[in-house]
């Protein structure tokens, strides 16, 4: 199961999908392999500032019980080995910490400490702390004992879910209105509150096909929120190699993509770029606003670089729009994308762009926009993509290197020149298509193809032409075969 989060863009609506704030995608397989589960969160704001401290006072009082049950799972390990239900450990806790009629003297005197916390309150809180303390605990059975040993588990910014069920802390009064139950006046009572009518037009239009789930409170600055994610089946489509469309994608830094369109033969079938100069313009402005302000003493500069993390966003989801549609206009059963490292210490002239480039971002929003249309999305090898011509002729020249002003052009060892980027895009497709008729050949027969195909055996070295070799190689062995 993986876990994909992006983070808030406003005002923007692609394929169906809510970009208008939190982003969460969920995506699980069922048990059939090909049909997933997939959730997306669409957050709705609420109007009323009068609620401010509040909802502030809920939040920190829920935050306490985690970390009050932290302590008490911690200090109760031994009880909870060997349980692997995660409603058994909330039920086991619930026996340590509250006084019921058939559970007179519990343990620990959680009630008294926590007056009149509610119920669903206080299960969603034990779900929080037990899935923190296990998470801390695979942490701590993977240390080697090098480097910094893991940190006691806290609550940190958890938040409640608000839920629907019985007992409810959350129920919609009108199309616009709802009530939750907070802290207020010392005790737990529902509130009125009034939601947005954009945010409710909005998952009237998109999300009424799907199945919505409880919210989650949540705070953003000074504004409060309701976290409604929205559960859906989507179903992958299972297409053998030989018959797929794939669409290989190469971000750039400078251009924002270029996307190449093949089969699995090689044959081009289609070349698409996007260039947003208006939006790398203005993402230049604000930067330079910024280096400004900070060369004038300025120690903080969080409004300027909050205006160019909007525009930075902004060009990411308009590279994931056209992505998708790409995709959908060839019909495409696989995206592939270079499987890109943007940790660690940037260096060089174009550090500051390479901080700021938001390359996992754009994958993960195509990741779910792929799934909702039924295709794969698959990362490849990015070494040398663009370094090694994809006709197979060596190394390329860029920029200074070949006499080009263009840092975005290159010449081959022919003396031909190419758009660097567009080379990368045959070089990423072919390595996916490699390594999928490489992997469904048996063993000996994979040992021996490698042989005829040295380049075929190492993916950093493959190139559009290795593919072609490999087709001829498999073409020459078929008839054996058969």
């Amino acid at each position: 199961m993986s876990h994909f989060e992006c983070y808030p863009y406003f005002g923007t609506v692609l394929c169906g999908i809510i970009y208008v704030d939190k982003l969460t995608s969920k995506i699980a397989e069922t048990s059939d392999g090909r049909d997933m589960r997939q959730t997306t969160s669409y957050a709705v704001y609420i109007k009323e500032k009068e609620y401010q401290n509040i909802l502030k006072e809920t939040l920190e009082v829920y935050r306490a019980a985690v970390d009050y049950f932290i302590n008490v799972r911690l200090e109760n390990a031994d009880q909870f080995k060997g349980i692997s239900r995660n409603h058994e450990e909330v039920m086991l806790m619930e026996h340590l910490v509250h006084k019921t009629k058939e559970n007179p003297e519990p343990k620990y005197d959680f009630d008294s400490k926590f007056y009149k916390f509610p119920s669903e309150y206080r299960r969603d809180a034990m779900a929080k702390a037990i899935a923190l303390v296990k998470s801390y605990e695979s942490n701590l059975l993977r240390w080697d004992g090098k480097g910094k040993k893991p940190k006691k588990p806290k609550a940190g910014y958890s938040c409640p879910t608000l839920y629907k069920g019985l007992p409810k802390s959350y129920e919609r009064t009108g199309d616009l209105t709802a009530k939750i139950k907070v802290r207020i006046r010392s005790t737990w009572d529902w509130i009125d509150i009034s939601l947005r009518k954009t945010d409710v037009d909005y998952i009237n239009k998109y999300c009424s096909r799907r199945r919505e789930q409880s919210p989650l409170l949540q705070r953003c600055g000074k504004k409060w929120k309701l976290s409604f994610p929205f559960e859906e089946t989507v179903s992958i489509r299972d297409v053998p190699i030989e018959e797929q469309i794939v669409l290989s994608v190469d971000l750039g830094i400078n251009n924002a993509c270029a996307c190449t369109v093949m089969t699995s033969e090689g044959t081009i079938l289609g070349r698409e770029f996007l260039s947003l100069p208006k939006e790398e313009d203005s993402l230049n402005h604000a930067l330079n606003r910024i280096k400004k302000a900070q060369q004038h003493g300025a120690r903080s500069v969080k409004g300027l670089w909050a205006v160019a993390d909007g525009i930075n966003k902004d060009i990411a989801v308009k590279t994931a729009h056209f992505i998708d549609e790409v995709s959908a206009r060839y019909g495409c059963d696989t995206v592939v994308f270079e499987h890109l490292d943007t940790q660690g210490k940037k260096k060089g002239s174009k550090k500051q762009r390479l901080h700021l480039w938001k390359s996992r971002y754009v994958q993960k929003m195509m990741l779910i926009r792929a799934h909702r249309r039924g295709m794969r999305v698959s990362t490849v090898n990015a070494w040398n993509t663009s370094r090694l011509a994809y006709d197979g002729s060596g190394k390329v020249l860029r920029g200074k290197e070949a006499e080009l002003k263009s840092y975005s052009l290159c010449r081959f060892q022919s003396g031909k020149i190419y758009n660097c980027d567009l080379n990368a895009a045959y070089n990423i497709g072919a390595r996916y298509i490699i390594r999928e008729k490489m992997k469904s050949l048996p063993e000996t027969e994979r040992l021996a193809m490698e042989a005829k195909e040295p380049s075929c055996a190492r993916r950093s070295t493959c190139t559009l032409s290795t593919l072609y070799n490999l087709n001829a190689a498999l073409a020459v062995k078929a008839p054996q075969v058969s």
